[in-house]
C-alpha cells in the first residue's frame, strides 16, 4: 500500500501511526511503570554509583538500576553486552511484544555515545599499560550501531537500520526522519527511537562545562542552575496508517509533524533570540497541514541550564498563548541522544491517559519567560495535539507534533 490521491489525482501524504512502544528509563521498565512515575511526578534523579564522582561539583543522575538490568541475563553472550545493548533490547521486546505481528522494513535510531564506557576502559588500559585481555570485547562493543544490532539479534530482526548522531536532537530526528519514510510512502513500517547510556566521560564532561548542577534540576525556574544526565532507550512502531487499519492494528497515536531548523550559533550555546526552536517548531506546525493547529500542551526540551530555557521559553511564548509546558527532564534527567525518543513515549501516554506530565522542583516561575508550566503535580487534561521538543549543541533542533488517534 503506498499514497493515495485526492480527486485531482494528486498523491496525498500517507498518515502514520503509532502502534506499538517500548521504554526503559529512570522512571520505569515498560509503560505501565512510566505511566505510574509520571502520574505520581517521582523524582527519578538518584546519587551516581557507577563511577567516581567525588571531583565533579555534580553528584547525582537519572539510572536506570543494574540489579533489574543486568542480572536476569543469564547466558555468556548476554553478560559480554554493554548496557546500551540491554536497554535497547528491553525496549525493543516491549514494542514486539505489544505488535508481534509488526515486519519493519527500516529502524531509525538516534544516539550520541554508543559504548562509551567501553571505549573509555580501552583507552585508560592502554594509557596505564594494563592487560587487554578484554580488549576484543570493549572494541566491538564500542560503536554506536552496537546496541541496535545486538536488539536486532535478539529478536530475529534483519532489517536494514540507520543511526542518526546529531546531539541531544537524535532521538527526535530520528523519529521524525521515520515518519517522513513512511508519509512519503516508501515505507509502510519502520521501528525507530533512541538510546544512550551514562557513560563517565560524558558525565565529566558536561560538569567540567559547569552545565551539570550540584542542585535538583529545575527546567524554567527562576533560580535553576543546570541540568542532570540521564539514560535509557525507547522504540516506536511507526506504520501507514491505511495498512494498520487494513490488518486491525491498534493505533496508540498518530504522528503528524516534524521539523528541524539549525542555529549555527555557538559550539555549546543556543541563539539567545530562540529562532532555532522557533523555527523548528514552526516547521513541525506547516509539517501537519493544519491551517489553526492547536497545541494541548508542548513537551519541552527544558534542560534547566540558564541559557537554553531562556531560548526556548522565548519561542514558544511568542508562538503559542498559554499552551501548558513541562520538561519531564527534571524527573529522569537528560537522556541525550534517547531524550527525544523517551520524550515521544511521554507525549503517547500523556494523549492515551488524558494528563500533562510535571514539571517538578518549580519553585518560582522566570519573570522573563510567558510560560505555563505544570509545575511539581501532573493533572488530567482533555489532550488531542501535543508537540515534543528537542534542541542540541552546535544549534540543532527538532520538533515532532502527536495527534490523538480518533476512528
Amino acid at each position: 500500500m503506498t499514497q493515495s490521491g485526492d480527486a485531482n489525482g494528486k498523491k496525498r501524504a500517507a498518515r502514520v501511526a503509532v502502534v506499538a512502544a517500548g521504554v526503559v528509563s529512570p522512571l520505569g521498565f515498560g509503560l505501565s511503570e512510566t505511566l505510574d512515575a509520571l502520574r505520581k511526578a517521582r523524582d527519578c534523579v538518584t546519587p551516581v554509583t557507577r563511577f567516581s564522582v567525588t571531583q565533579c561539583r555534580c553528584k547525582t543522575a537519572g539510572q536506570v538500576p543494574d540489579d533489574r538490568l543486568l542480572n536476569k541475563k543469564r547466558d555468556t553472550r548476554a553478560q559480554r553486552l554493554h548496557r546500551a545493548s540491554h536497554m535497547m533490547i528491553e525496549a525493543l521486546g516491549e514494542a514486539l511484544a505489544y505488535e508481534p505481528q509488526l515486519k519493519p522494513e527500516l529502524l531509525v535510531i538516534g544516539t550520541t555515545s554508543g559504548g562509551m564506557s567501553y571505549g573509555e576502559d580501552y583507552y585508560r588500559s592502554l594509557h596505564r599499560h594494563r592487560s587487554l585481555r578484554h580488549a576484543p570485547a570493549w572494541i566491538a562493543n564500542y560503536p554506536a550501531q552496537k546496541p541496535l544490532i545486538d536488539a536486532q539479534e535478539a529478536f530475529g530482526i534483519s532489517a536494514p537500520c540507520q543511526v542518526i548522531a546529531n546531539a541531544c536532537a537524535s532521538g527526535t530526528n530520528a523519529i521524525g526522519h521515520a515518519f517522513e519514510c513512511v508519509r512519503s510512502g516508501r515505507y509502510q513500517r519502520v521501528l525507530t527511537g533512541g538510546y544512550d547510556a551514562l557513560s563517565e566521560l560524558v558525565f565529566v564532561g558536561f560538569d567540567s562545562l559547569q552545565a551539570s548542577t550540584p542542585e535538583k534540576c529545575r527546567p524554567f525556574d527562576r533560580h535553576r542552575t543546570g541540568m542532570v544526565l540521564g539514560e535509557g532507550a525507547a522504540i516506536l512502531a511507526l506504520e501507514n496508517l491505511d495498512s494498520a487499519h487494513a490488518r486491525g492494528a491498534r493505533i496508540l497515536a498518530e504522528i503528524t509533524g516534524y521539523g528541524v531548523s539549525t542555529d549555527n550559533f555557538h559550539l555549546t550555546q543556543p541563539d539567545p533570540s530562540g529562532v532555532g526552536p522557533r523555527r523548528a517548531m514552526e516547521r513541525a506546525i506547516e509539517s501537519t497541514g493544519t491551517e489553526a493547529l492547536r497545541l494541548d500542551y508542548i513537551n519541552a526540551h527544558g534542560t534547566a541550564t540558564e541559557l537554553n530555557d531562556a531560548a526556548e521559553g522565548k519561542a514558544i511564548s511568542e508562538l503559542f498563548d498559554g499552551v501548558p509546558v513541562s520538561s519531564t527532564k527534571s524527573m529522569m534527567g537528560h537522556s541525550l541522544g534517547a531524550a527525544g525518543a523517551v520524550e515521544a513515549v511521554v507525549c503517547l501516554l500523556a494523549l492515551r491517559h488524558q494528563f500533562l506530565p510535571a514539571n517538578i522542583n518549580f519553585r518560582a516561575p522566570d519573570e522573563a519567560l510567558d510560560l505555563n508550566i505544570v509545575g511539581n503535580e501532573a493533572r488530567p487534561a482533555p489532550l488531542r495535539t501535543v508537540m515534543s521538543n528537542s534542541f542540541g549543541f552546535g544549534g540543532t533542533n527538532a520538533s515532532i507534533v502527536m495527534h490523538k488517534f480518533e476512528t
